[in-house]
C-alpha cells in the first residue's frame, strides 16, 4: 500500500483512541451533584417535629401538651406558647410515677401513669383542654398511651 495512506489511516485511528479515552474521562449522569448524607432517625424526628410546629401553637385558652420519649424515660409539659411559661410537666422521673411503674420508665403503664399525672396536675391548675403535641413521633405505642391516659384523667384534646 500507498506510504501516504497508511499514514493518514494511522493518524485517524489515533485521533479516534484520543477521543474515545477523553470521552471516557467526562463525568457522565450525576456525578457533579454533591453528595448528601442520609438523615439519621433524630434528624427525621426533629424535621417531623418542626413541620408539626408551623401548624400547632399553645394559646393561654387551650396550651401545648409536648410529648418527648427517650429510650428510657418519657416527659410530658403543658405549655403557654405566647408566654413562653411552661404551666405543668411531669415524667417518669417523679416518684410517684416511678412508684405505679415499678421502677421502669420505658413502658406502657408508664406512659399512661405520666398521662394520668399530666392531667391531674393540669386540672389542679384549671387547664381543660389542651392542644397535643406529640413531638415528630408516630402517634402509637407509648405517645399514645399517653395521651390516652390524659383524656381517662379528665383532658380533652
Amino acid at each position: 500500500p500507498n506510504p501516504l495512506i497508511r499514514d493518514t489511516m494511522q493518524s485517524v485511528v489515533v485521533q479516534s483512541q484520543t477521543a474515545l479515552r477523553l470521552q471516557a474521562a467526562r463525568p457522565v449522569g450525576r456525578a457533579f451533584q454533591p453528595v448528601v448524607a442520609a438523615a439519621t432517625s433524630k434528624q427525621r424526628t426533629q424535621d417531623r417535629h418542626r413541620r408539626l410546629r408551623r401548624k400547632l401553637a399553645g394559646t393561654t385558652d387551650r396550651p401545648r401538651l409536648a410529648v418527648f420519649r427517650s429510650n428510657e424515660h418519657i416527659y410530658a409539659q403543658v405549655i403557654d406558647d405566647t408566654k413562653g411559661h411552661t404551666l405543668a410537666s411531669a415524667s417518669t422521673l417523679l416518684k410517684d410515677v416511678m412508684a405505679a411503674c415499678n421502677e421502669n420508665g420505658a413502658t406502657m403503664a408508664a406512659a399512661t401513669a405520666v398521662g394520668k399525672k399530666i392531667a391531674e396536675i393540669c386540672k389542679a391548675n384549671g387547664i381543660e383542654k389542651v392542644a397535643f403535641d406529640r413531638g415528630g413521633f408516630a402517634y402509637h405505642g407509648r405517645i399514645q398511651a399517653l395521651a390516652d391516659g390524659a383524656r381517662e384523667a379528665g383532658l380533652s384534646f
